[in-house]
């Protein structure tokens, strides 16, 4: 655990280890969710290369 963080005067908490895995569910709603959000970010980040492929 870290203890760096207590020098703040924060209280270091124990978490438990989520394993990762390589699946990613995107049917149903929270991955619709996750979509939109993704393709929202995607779309503000590189507005001019879409515009430009747009044009051509």
């Amino acid at each position: 655990m870290n203890t760096k963080i207590e020098i703040y005067g924060v209280k270091a908490v124990k978490r438990p280890k989520i394993a990762a895995s390589k699946k990613l569910d995107l049917s149903g709603e929270s991955g619709q969710q996750i979509v939109k959000s993704e393709t929202k970010l995607v779309l503000r980040t590189h507005k001019r290369t879409f515009e430009k492929l747009a044009d051509m």
